[in-house]
């Protein structure tokens, strides 16, 4: 199942809806990319926030369609021929979900304390870090409810920590 910090292959399809409600093909992964798929990371903002909400939980195999309004996508601004005001539309395949990254040295950079274990405050100074260092805006509630979602997904043992075992374990939904 896809989520958070999960690398995850996929074909798709990508139509503009235009402000006359008519559908403007825009890209396909097998025109536009030598028929490959694209990779991307769920929840680091690497694609947009449409995607982040929209593919979560998503698994290998599963085909969604996604309708993703401008304030999910580029917004008033658009972006690149993208217009202003564009809702997005998205015919997916998940192809395949990898763990992120997943090695103890990212662990041992995670913990601050060197405690082997890490805090829910580790792991969100951790991402604004890696939220500032994509460019993307650091969003003090989003940054909680993600550290929540991880914490319910990998803190086994609901000790409030997610340990280096935890952390490295390979889980069998990925």
């Amino acid at each position: 199942m896809l989520w958070a910090y999960s690398i995850c292959s996929l074909c798709l399809l990508w139509n503009l809806l235009s402000k006359d409600k008519c559908f403007i093909p825009f890209f396909s992964s097998h025109k536009h990319n030598n028929g490959q798929p694209m990779w991307f990371t769920l929840g680091i903002r690497e694609a947009i926030k449409g995607w982040d909400k929209g593919l979560k939980d998503m698994c290998v195999g599963e085909k969604r369609k996604l309708t993703i309004p401008p304030a999910l996508a580029y917004g008033k601004e658009g972006k690149g021929k993208i217009p202003p005001e564009s809702t997005l539309i998205f015919n997916i395949d998940l192809l395949e979900i990898r763990n992120g990254p997943r090695s103890h040295e990212s662990f041992q950079e995670m913990d601050l304390n060197d405690d082997w274990k890490l805090s829910k405050q580790e792991v969100k100074i951790y991402l604004k870090k890696e939220f500032e260092k994509h460019g993307a805006v650091v969003n003090d509630t989003q940054h909680d409810a993600l550290v929540e979602d991880i914490f319910d997904k990998e803190d086994e043992d609901s000790d409030g920590f997610i340990s280096a075992r935890e952390f490295t374990y390979k889980h069998d939904e990925l």
